[in-house]
């Protein structure tokens, strides 16, 4: 083969496959080696001058001898002014392209890179990498160590546009540590920072990495080229079904702890970046002082001060560490309050030095972590760094099980030991609230210590936390209200989306379990804190009325004694059934279709129970009803049109009014603008009237979307099987069946149409759903007193909860 098809040039040489190990250092280096011969010989075959007054100059990953296995190349072509630097390009780009390269490829004299370098900091930053493959070294030599002292010398405008575009690159992809699926590469903590580390280094700044940051760099990279090799393509972004092969590429048990040693190397660079970046802050500060003398020391507290930004230890204070066991608290809790990163040598010496608190606590140990605790929007920082030197496995040392533990739930956007200080930030904020902020920041930061233990995490967690409540030194009272916290956070939340709020069953469910008034509006607020720090998808405008709800009538019954009386049936309903039947009425956000007049939709007509809302603030509430003459299958009948159109069921009542069967829905779009009103009035009358079978159309939907809405659990083959749970002390009238199973669209209509066939009657459902899970409960009138009454009724709900293949 020769670059123009004319006689007497040599063959080109191919690329050669790999001879290097599978995974490591040594492996990316042997495969820069081999692309090095390969690109000389490119080189050399395509030059009758044998490279003279040229140089192929690496940059990126094969200038750093970083090769992965489809990785891009990333090479500039210099040359001194070769009138023939065209031609020899060709003549090198064209076997890269056809041996199916990835190529990023340049020609540049030294003066035209260094002027686009000086417009452009990405290009500036990749030139610091510039590495000689082949031709005249001299001419590569001169333009790394000129493009170096160009960085150099341009450090004061260089570092804040780095700055700027590394802040928006963190916007853009998030934090490693914390992404159920973060991309190795360009996330918070990830590989591009090293490189931000190593242009902050070059600028004689600050250390470019220490040697925890080089080992998690090293890691990190294992990580990509090992998802390299098991997607078969160049792949960054650490996809679920990707974890569990690279886990076993690299030799680990499984995809978790794959998870905790990324999110532990994604935190030490992430961590090095800040501490990094604050270096870069002060000296830049220096300089636009001119070389005036910094502010000086200001005390913060006993024993901290601030000093150009940053918390340090008063000179007594450093003297007197290594006999002074709460001085750690002390530094961390002023840090936090202020807002100020804590000096690296700080950490040092207190992680040195700091002596083993004593059990329990004395108080101002105590007083300094709760203050730390309620600091609000600076606790993450400070408890991060001082998590880093390993000062918070010393106060808790139940804190080393939890940390970096992932969630594997797609509402969840932290892991475990990030959530619970998220839970206490958030927590802080209500503390106004409340009568115990103190013993509100503590159940928030424990609430969850109990995951990763066998069993319901609450029940596992309540007695680590009343351990950690003893140690640091809290009266019985208090230990006992933060353990009680702890085993009943999900109390409120399970409650208000599984269970009727009209029931007293449920009101007295909720009074016998917190038992005053302190303690439920402290759970209220742990409900709240800990909503707010899952995520996005744990919360909406619906979930937090029926909570509140909930809330209120709780509080109804401790302050009376009784529970509050039902609402009464909806006006509007009781007004449809008297006229012409089958008869429909939906609203979408106060706008209705079906009724004879606009009036008659009246929103604010609905009980609360019943009112639904769009994920976002002010998003408006959704209801559908239908009243038709009694018959069976009217909840199926509506459950499939709402499936059809693409309306999610939040919660569902049917009742008998008269001879009338009525039944109401809470709905919300599952994505996108709800369905056309008219269309969907006329099929729900079409429906509750008998006269539309939705049946091949639900199971057609499903069939075409089940890909989409698995859990991320079951793409791995973990999937649990359904699994139905009857509560009979839960409602004061009917049997509560739950169904905990992987959400679907059209589960509701299958299920309630299983029900309807087994002669199963429903009073109302509350649908509750977790990611790709549900829990949907069931009121069913009548007792099932034996298995015999309910065996047929369990096996059609599980058959009808697994999707039609």
């Amino acid at each position: 083969m020769t670059t123009d098809g004319s006689a007497g040039q040599p063959d080109l040489p191919s690329r050669p496959a790999s001879s290097a190990p599978e995974l490591g250092a040594a492996a990316r280096q042997a495969r820069a080696d081999s692309l090095d011969a390969w690109l000389g010989g490119l080189l050399l075959a395509g030059d009758a001058r044998g490279g003279e007054g040229v140089a192929l100059v690496a940059v990126g990953g094969l200038g750093r001898r970083e090769c992965l296995p489809h990785a891009d190349l990333d090479l500039i072509l210099v040359h001194g002014g070769r009138r023939d630097i065209a031609a020899l390009a060709e003549a090198i780009w064209y076997p890269i392209w056809d041996a199916k390269t990835r190529l990023d490829h340049a020609v540049r004299t030294v003066p035209e890179a260094l002027r686009l370098a000086g417009k452009d900091v990405k290009v500036a930053l990749g030139l610091l990498d510039a590495r000689f493959v082949a031709g005249d070294a001299a001419l590569a030599e001169k333009l790394r160590a000129q493009a170096a002292a160009d960085w150099r010398s341009a450090a004061r405008k260089r570092l804040p546009a780095l700055r700027e575009l590394t802040t928006s690159r963190w916007d853009s992809h998030g934090e490693l540590a914390f992404l159920l699926e973060g991309d190795v590469k360009e996330a918070r903590g990830g590989l591009r920072d090293v490189a931000a580390l190593r242009g902050i280094g070059y600028a004689q700044v600050a250390e470019a990495a220490d040697p925890a940051s080089r080992q998690a760099h090293a890691r990190l990279l294992d990580v990509r080229e090992a998802l390299h090799q098991s997607a078969g393509r160049r792949l960054d972004r650490l996809l679920a079904e990707q974890q569990q092969p690279v886990a076993e590429i690299l030799g680990l048990p499984g995809r978790d702890q794959l998870a905790q040693r990324v999110a532990e190397d994604a935190r030490t660079i992430s961590y090095a970046c800040d501490d990094a970046w604050r270096a870069v802050s002060r000296w830049l500060a220096v300089r636009r002082w001119g070389g005036r003398k910094a502010p000086a020391r200001r005390p913060l507290a006993d024993g901290a001060v601030e000093s150009a930004g940053e918390v340090t230890l008063a000179r007594d204070a450093a003297a007197a560490a290594p006999a002074d066991p709460t001085l750690s608290l002390r530094v961390a809790a002023a840090a936090a309050s202020h807002e100020l990163p804590i000096a690296r040598a700080t950490l040092r010496l207190l992680a040195d030095v700091a002596p083993a608190l004593p059990d329990p606590w004395p108080a101002p140990a105590r007083r300094a972590f709760l203050a730390l605790l309620g600091s609000g929007s600076g606790l993450a920082p400070a408890w991060e760094a001082c998590d880093r030197y390993g000062l918070v496995e010393r106060w808790l040392p139940e804190w080393g099980r939890v940390r970096s533990l992932p969630q594997r739930n797609p509402v969840h956007i932290h892991t475990v030991d990030r959530h619970l200080v998220q839970a206490a930030t958030e927590a802080a904020r209500g503390a106004r609230d409340v009568s115990r902020p103190d013993l509100l920041v503590l159940a928030a930061l424990l609430h969850d210590i109990g995951k990763g233990l066998p069993g319901d995490h609450s029940k596992a967690g309540a007695p680590i936390a009343e351990s950690v409540c003893r140690r640091i030194g809290l009266p019985d009272a208090d230990t006992e209200l933060v353990r009680r916290l702890v085993r009943q956070h999900l109390l409120l939340a399970d409650t208000a989306t599984r269970r009727d709020l009209a029931d007293p069953a449920t009101i007295e469910l909720v009074t016998g379990a917190v038992r005053d008034a302190e303690t439920l509006d402290l759970l209220y607020a742990l409900t709240r804190a800990d909503a707010a720090a899952t995520g996005p998808l744990a919360w909406s405008d619906w979930k937090a009325g029926l909570v509140a709800e909930l809330t209120s009538r709780a509080h109804r019954m401790l302050d009376t004694g009784e529970a509050p009386a039902p609402a009464a049936p909806d006006a509007e309903l009781i007004r449809l059934a008297g006229g012409p039947l089958p008869a429909v009425r939906v609203a979408y956000g106060g706008a209705c279709e079906g009724a004879d007049s606009l009036d008659a939709c009246a929103r604010d007509s609905a009980p609360s129970s019943l009112r639904a809302s769009r994920p976002g603030p002010g998003a408006s509430a959704d209801r559908v009803a239908v009243v038709a003459e009694n018959r069976r299958g009217l909840l199926a009948a509506v459950a499939g049109v709402l499936a059809v159109h693409r309306l999610e069921v939040l919660s569902a009542d049917a009742i008998s009014l008269g001879g009338k069967a009525m039944v109401e829905c809470a709905v919300r779009p599952a994505y996108g603008r709800p369905p056309d009103a008219e269309l969907l009035v006329a099929e729900l009358r079409r429906a509750a009237a008998g006269e539309l079978s939705v049946t091949d159309r639900v199971l057609a939907r499903d069939r075409s979307h089940r890909p989409g809405v698995s859990a991320p659990a079951a793409r791995d083959g973990r999937a649990a099987a359904p699994r139905v749970v009857w509560l009979h002390q839960a409602s004061s009238h009917d049997t509560v069946l739950e169904l905990r199973a992987a959400d679907s669209p059209g589960l509701l209509y299958r299920v309630a149409h299983a029900l309807e066939e087994t002669g199963a009657q429903v009073r109302a459902a509350r649908i509750s759903t977790l990611g790709g899970d549900v829990v949907d409960s069931f009121y069913l009138i009548g007792e099932y007193p034996n298995a015999a009454h309910r065996a047929p009724v369990e096996s059609a709900v599980l058959t009808a909860a697994a999707p039609p293949l």
